[in-house]
């Protein structure tokens, strides 16, 4: 039996990349399921997203053998106050069409190995309450739920929770 997972491949991104990116990020805008932001990005604004970025904050991309970018993660600045340092808020956008085929696993293992190699103990993010598929994801991946910021943005007129769940990498 052979394992479908051979058939993609996790790495840090480059520049090239940012227009799979931004195409895919603009999917998780516009299906008001992974962010409140409302407002499709361009791919000159994700390119100054990428660039500004400290180098200890990688994004991470997952791809077919073809080389198509399916699904990207990034690992994200929590706070500046240098307490804070070892934290990293992380992304995760999957294609849409390649959603619940299990590749966000691969790819959050790829960032959770990547989050350790940069020193960081602690991985938090902030999630839309009604999104169960990234939910089920988080906690498969050993994420707990911290809480919920209750009506915390609004989102096409309604009000949306917010979910907030953490992961320490160190014992």
């Amino acid at each position: 039996m052979s394992n479908k997972m051979e058939k993609y491949r996790t790495r840090i991104a480059n520049l090239d990349d940012i227009s799979s990116i931004t195409k895919i990020y603009n999917e998780g805008i516009e299906d008001r399921m992974a962010t409140l932001e409302t407002r499709p990005r361009t791919k000159e604004e994700m390119e100054e997203w990428f660039v500004k970025r400290n180098e200890k904050y990688k994004v991470i991309v997952i791809e077919n053998t073809e080389g198509k970018i399916l699904g990207w993660a990034s690992l994200n600045q929590y706070n500046s106050r240098c307490c804070y340092k070892g934290i990293a808020d992380i992304s995760i956008y999957i294609k849409g069409s390649m959603r619940g085929k299990g590749i966000g696993k691969k790819l959050m293992r790829y960032l959770i190995k990547t989050a350790k190699n940069e020193s960081f103990y602690k991985l938090v993010l902030k999630m839309i309450s009604h999104n169960k598929a990234a939910k089920g994801l988080y906690l498969s991946m050993g994420f707990r739920e911290v809480g919920i910021y209750k009506r915390h943005g609004m989102l096409d007129g309604n009000w949306v929770d917010i979910t907030i769940m953490e992961k320490l990498l160190t014992d």
